[in-house]
């Protein structure tokens, strides 16, 4: 089967629980299964034909209930750890003082500010807080329409930026049927099949066209919002600065360029703290969730005073809980655990290694195809001889947490092994998780 002959997928599929289909459960999670559909019916989403019964976690570890302890290549939320001491203590500290809404003065979402802002270009000096990265793309949408006067944005084809009703237009891959409205328009993913040659100008090509494409539909435009790793695309990192002549483009048009960093911010890259200045780019709007609090619902906007003073003077913005005082305390001790456990350089080196096992067992086991990405956040494509294979995927993915390895998919096929641990991840860990995929793939089915 070829590539244009496989059927895409829609996010929540990749890797789903499916309850119509048999599965040998143990009594427990049989019993939770059942217990879940009843309360959250159609909106219930698992991961695995036999989920996870999670009592605990640790580390880059996640616990069961029939004492198993799993690797967990899968969770960016936990970003430095789960159950981080710093985090914990943290919260627990500011818990047992005060909580409240944000309407009142209280040192630490300030000391948070600051210390956050500190860490992007000077034009980017405000920050509205939020609670999740759906929240901050909503913002990040009204604030460039607003300061624009478009409505027209560009995304990626397999995008995914969250789930209010705004945001759900701009995620392509949230779709199971129909697409995006007149005024979204897609481009294909960064991929070099997709622009042969020079990548980042063919990719400013397709955002030209689309741009166009808006305008003569009457539709003014108004901005291109990316994953600066286009995780769900199936991760593209490299070429560096591949996205510099796109942004050029945004803004000779009018428009806003808005990097969404919930996936690849906060030092997981390994070269910097936020994805976009692996390409040289400073953007208008970045957008921000759920690693900033480690697992504490958090989010955040960083943008331009004026973008932010247009949309204050034609809206009222207030957010009852973004940036609460528990939220600052949740934020404030990632931005520790970053800088005082070494993660950065921890994501720049472990990553670096486990992509170079990769390759290195791409050149003996044929199933592996392009190895993609930086740090801690990499993509395994996984082919067979007529080109993705969404089937071999699912069925190493599902291999792999047999032998106590949790990781998803990404991609418009779901074959795109995606790899985004806890920034904690050692090499011993990331060896662990290479010869699993050695010996799985060394094994005929």
């Amino acid at each position: 089967m070829s590539a244009t002959q496989i059927k895409t997928q829609q996010i929540l599929s990749l890797n789903a629980f499916d309850g119509t289909a048999p599965a040998d459960l143990d009594d427990d999670i049989d019993a939770l299964v059942t217990r879940r559909q009843n309360s959250f019916g159609a909106a219930s989403v698992l991961f695995y034909q036999r989920p996870l019964h999670i009592v605990g976690a640790r580390g880059a570890y996640i616990h069961t209930a029939d004492g198993k302890r799993y690797l967990d290549l899968y969770n960016n939320v936990p970003s430095v750890g789960h159950c981080h001491p710093k985090v914990i203590e943290a919260v627990s500290r500011q818990l047992a003082r005060f909580n409240t809404h944000t309407r009142y003065l209280y040192e630490n979402v300030h000391d948070y500010a600051e210390r956050l802002l500190a860490t992007f270009p000077a034009p980017l000096s405000n920050l509205a807080l939020t609670c999740t990265g759906t929240e901050s793309n909503d913002l990040a949408l009204r604030l460039v329409s607003t300061f624009t006067g478009g409505r027209g944005f560009i995304v990626t084809e397999t995008a995914y930026h969250g789930n209010t009703a705004a945001v759900t237009e701009v995620s392509p891959s949230s779709y199971r049927k129909g697409r995006p409205p007149a005024h979204v328009r897609t481009v294909p993913a960064p991929d070099p099949r997709a622009y042969p040659g020079d990548l980042g100008e063919g990719f400013a090509a397709a955002v030209k066209a689309a741009i166009a494409a808006l305008e003569a539909d009457g539709i003014r435009f108004a901005g291109l919002l990316v994953d600066t790793i286009f995780s769900s695309d199936g991760v593209f990192a490299d070429p560096p600065g591949f996205l510099k002549p796109a942004v050029d483009a945004v803004h000779a048009a009018g428009g806003l360029f808005i990097a969404d960093e919930v996936q690849p911010g906060f030092a997981r890259t390994g070269d910097a703290m936020w994805g976009f200045l692996r390409h040289g780019v400073t953007p208008d709007v970045v957008t921000m969730g759920k690693p900033m609090g480690n697992g504490f619902p958090m989010g955040g906007v960083v943008t331009r005073p004026e973008l932010l003073a247009a949309f204050c003077a034609e809206f009222g913005y207030f957010n009852t809980f973004g940036g609460n005082p528990v939220a600052a305390a949740a934020g404030l001790a990632v931005l520790d655990a970053i800088a005082e456990d070494g993660l950065m350089e921890n994501a720049r080196v472990v990553g670096g290694h486990m992509k170079r096992a990769l390759e290195e067992l791409a050149t003996r086991r044929p199933a592996i195809g392009p190895v993609r990405g930086t740090g801690l956040y990499l993509g395994v494509e996984i082919v067979d001889e007529a080109g993705p294979d969404p089937a071999g995927a699912t069925a190493l993915i599902n291999a792999l947490r047999d032998r106590q390895i949790l990781i998803g998919a990404a991609g418009p096929f779901g074959n795109v092994l995606k790899v985004r641990p806890p920034l904690c991840l050692t090499i011993e860990d990331a060896d662990r998780f290479v010869d699993a995929v050695d010996g799985i793939l060394a094994t005929p089915t």
